[in-house]
């Protein structure tokens, strides 16, 4: 039975975290040189997965996407995707990746159940992909999005976009992803915690991508969809069809109906919560489904978060941003938006 937060927001999706670790280290993410991992003991094994999973399910949860850090850095994913795939109620199973790996795991994940795939990808310069991430894998991520096209048919290409830095790519992102099939989605700049060193001045926001894109392909239609998915869709005059997140602009929290799992077991209602509730240590100590399922009920019973309002209602400027110092993320990895799933 489908479950309903203070809000009447249902819980509906899971984002599922299977590694906190990454082969990149992008600026708005991960621009530290070191980072405290989570305990390789404490990352949850493929059948508490799949045992929380069905937890999950029975509570009303419909979607699921996979995340990681990286998750195709987790060994033998697809064994994780073919537990998952096949179970009653389950009407969607996503994976976000860079990409880099993708051609060798393809097609294995999609044998394995697997029916939907977005790849992040920021810049179709290799200069500034390796500006951007600190690594030259360009290649390999073009190698991995032509994989997708060939094993999904159309799959989606999410790029955040950042003042100064790619903002002046949009129509090439758009245009590139007409020759994949793929429907690209940028996503706004977000404040996801201190070490990013994220600023006001850096968002390019829903309004000015519209605008500039309007400049190029003339009017652009908003498709109306009746979901909670986070992108807004648009249409060119030619068809092509493309999103914008614009969390940081024009938040959607009075209708997000996601939670995050990260990979060894800590269940956050919000992008943004301090807090979450761990699930591993009642799966280990025993718990049984019924006292695991009545944990999650009462926590998203009693869930208010609005995040990203929050953070909009406080201000534009830097002052006025709560920053989690480089200090206490080490010392809680929790608090990293790799760990939790972004």
């Amino acid at each position: 039975m489908t479950q309903f937060d203070t809000l009447n927001r249902p819980l509906k999706n899971l984002r599922l975290s299977v590694t906190d670790r990454c082969n990149l280290r992008c600026r708005y993410c991960m621009p530290e040189e070191e980072y405290t991992w989570l305990p390789r003991e404490d990352v949850l094994h493929f059948e508490e997965v799949s045992a929380l999973v069905d937890v999950f399910l029975s509570l009303g949860v419909d979607r699921i996407r996979l995340t990681g850090g990286e998750p195709l850095l987790r060994r033998d994913l697809a064994t994780l995707v073919q537990m998952v795939s096949a179970k009653p109620g389950l009407n969607d199973l996503a994976l976000t990746t860079n990409g880099i790996l993708l051609a060798d795991q393809i097609d294995g994940l999609k044998a394995a159940g697997l029916r939907r795939i977005t790849v992040s990808l920021d810049t179709l310069k290799r200069e500034r992909f390796v500006a951007l991430t600190r690594f030259d894998e360009l290649d390999r991520v073009r190698e991995g999005l032509g994989a997708a096209r060939r094993v999904f048919g159309r799959f989606k290409i999410d790029t955040v976009v950042m003042r100064g830095v790619n903002d002046d790519e949009l129509v090439d992102l758009i245009e590139f992803g007409r020759t994949m099939s793929a429907e690209v989605r940028f996503i706004e700049y977000m404040d996801v915690g201190g070490a990013t060193r994220w600023s006001p001045g850096d968002v390019v926001s829903r309004r000015e991508m519209l605008e500039s894109l309007t400049r190029r392909y003339g009017p652009i239609e908003p498709i109306r969809n009746e979901t909670s998915a986070p992108a807004d869709q648009f249409r060119l005059a030619d068809g092509t069809v493309f999103g914008i997140i614009s969390s940081t602009t024009e938040p959607f929290c009075r209708t997000c109906d996601r939670s995050r799992l990260t990979a060894d077991g800590m269940w956050f209602l919000c992008l943004y919560a301090a807090n979450g509730i761990d699930l591993r240590a009642a799966l280990r100590s025993g718990a049984s489904a019924e006292q695991l399922s009545s944990l999650i009920r009462e926590g998203w019973r009693r869930r208010d978060d609005r995040g990203a309002e929050v953070r909009l209602a406080l201000g534009t400027t830097r002052e006025n941003v709560p920053v989690i110092p480089v200090k206490a993320l080490r010392q809680n990895p929790h608090l990293e938006m790799h760990t939790r799933g972004g």
